[in-house]
């Protein structure tokens, strides 16, 4: 089929190594479908991918690609491949893999389902990852129920801005911390209380039965939140400090009754439809703060690094 452009850098470093290049469009197997991606997300992921802050990980060799979700339409479907057709609008990630700034990806179809068909691309694209992630994590891990008490850590963010909404239809009192000039916002999306976290000392905000963070540092001191039978649940840790990190939630889950149930979203298609579902019924809302167009991708890294954001930075690929 051909060439395709995408999203790539040939060294880690500064947003400024991303570049549009050009690779060949995948040749599917029996067993996969390629979808024609219209749009994906700025995830907190690729910034760490970009720089290198997980290079045991994802390794030394280049090109390396961005990107881990994606919204389109299938292109083509592989021969064992049943219950997808060609045209059909999709949205999806890739599990445990990156690259899905490109105009073509080849998926599994367990990796994919129907895109609200409410909403455009772009908007999609930017409730993805956060819908799975906080249905995921506040239902699924934390078991949150009616009537409990959950703290938001980066309630305006992309995760934190849809777990903000999933807390508030789960029944629960919704609390955020988010920066000063997204304390409207994020009340706006549900939450009961929002508080500055740069001038809210931890200690005055009283004990949580979950408490969700999405921004990774200072977690012991989080969990000192958690009320007796507490959960918290960590989306990310501090990339700045990584084995520190990772040293909490594993002492947390070995020693701890109110221990933090870490884990690493990878969804399946009954996952990715139920979002779906949450966001045709208008439970869950899209928060794109800026749609960047393919080649200014660094821009949207740029922007995504220097705080601030609402919901997610998106990036229209065709």
């Amino acid at each position: 089929m051909g060439e395709m452009k995408a999203v790539l850098f040939d060294r880690y470093g500064p947003p400024e190594v991303l570049y549009v290049g050009r690779l060949p469009v995948p040749v599917i197997g029996p067993d996969e479908v390629l979808v024609r991606v219209r749009a994906a997300a700025v995830n907190g992921g690729d910034l760490h991918d970009r720089t290198g802050k997980v290079r045991l990980v994802t390794g030394r060799a280049f090109p390396k690609g961005c990107g881990i979700d994606f919204a389109g339409e299938v292109a083509g479907v592989g021969a064992a491949v049943r219950g997808v057709r060609e045209g059909e609008r999709v949205w999806g990630l890739l599990g445990r893999r990156t690259g899905s700034m490109a105009e073509y990806v080849a998926v599994s179809p367990r990796r994919i389902a129907p895109a609200p068909d409410n909403l455009t691309p772009e908007e999609a694209v930017s409730l993805l990852a956060g819908a799975t992630t906080a249905v995921t994590a506040l239902r699924d891990k934390a078991a949150l129920q009616p009537g409990e008490r959950l703290l938001v850590r980066g309630g305006s963010g992309g995760v934190g801005s849809v777990a903000v909404q999933v807390g508030r239809l789960l029944g629960a009192h919704v609390v955020a911390l988010a920066g000063g000039g997204n304390l409207d916002f994020v009340r706006g999306l549900g939450a009961e209380d929002v508080r500055d976290h740069r001038r809210t000392p931890l200690s005055t905000l009283g004990r949580f039965d979950v408490v969700l963070d999405t921004v990774g540092t200072e977690q012991s001191r989080v969990r000192g939140l958690l009320a007796p039978g507490g959960r918290m649940v960590a989306v990310t840790v501090d990339f700045d400090r990584p084995l520190a990190g990772i040293g909490t939630v594993l002492g947390s889950v070995v020693h701890g009754k109110g221990r933090i149930r870490a884990f690493s979203g990878n969804p399946d298609s009954a996952l990715l439809a139920e979002a779906g579902r949450l966001a045709e019924q208008g439970d869950v809302v899209p928060v794109v703060d800026t749609v960047h167009p393919l080649d200014r991708v660094a821009d949207a890294h740029r922007a995504l690094e220097a705080g601030g954001v609402r919901g997610k930075h998106v990036v229209r690929v065709a």
